[in-house]
């Protein structure tokens, strides 16, 4: 059965303190990426929602975080993150290597312009 969490702070207290660290930097990212986000829980992990559209969700896993979707990436930025990638719409970020912060922001940000210029 899935765990259930009330809240974004529940589910990151859930996590090792290690991982916990590497989750409040997400957060902390994609909070200044998306200053109007607020944060929910959806399919049982952390999401941040901008004018009611879930843009990205960002899930701890035993031995990596992931990020989900992935947005459309040009040839550059794919080649960038295909070592990442795991499926069609999931990047994985392993704990063993340093998470790469500056890939993710970059991510999150193109998400963001390709999720909200979407038309409702």
């Amino acid at each position: 059965m899935t765990e259930q969490f009330a809240s974004v702070d529940a589910y990151v207290a859930s996590r090792p303190v290690e991982v916990q660290v590497i989750l409040e930097e997400l957060r902390r990212r994609i909070q200044a990426l998306l200053p109007t986000a607020t944060e929910t829980i959806a399919y049982a992990m952390p999401a941040f929602v901008v004018d009611g559209r879930a843009v990205v969700q960002v899930g701890a896993w035993k031995h990596h975080v992931s990020l989900y979707p992935t947005p459309a990436m040009d040839g550059a930025l794919e080649r960038r993150a295909a070592g990442y990638r795991s499926g069609q719409s999931t990047l994985k970020f392993p704990f063993q290597q340093p998470i790469p912060y500056a890939l993710i922001e970059e991510l999150v940000a193109l998400l963001a312009e390709q999720r909200l210029a979407k038309p409702s």
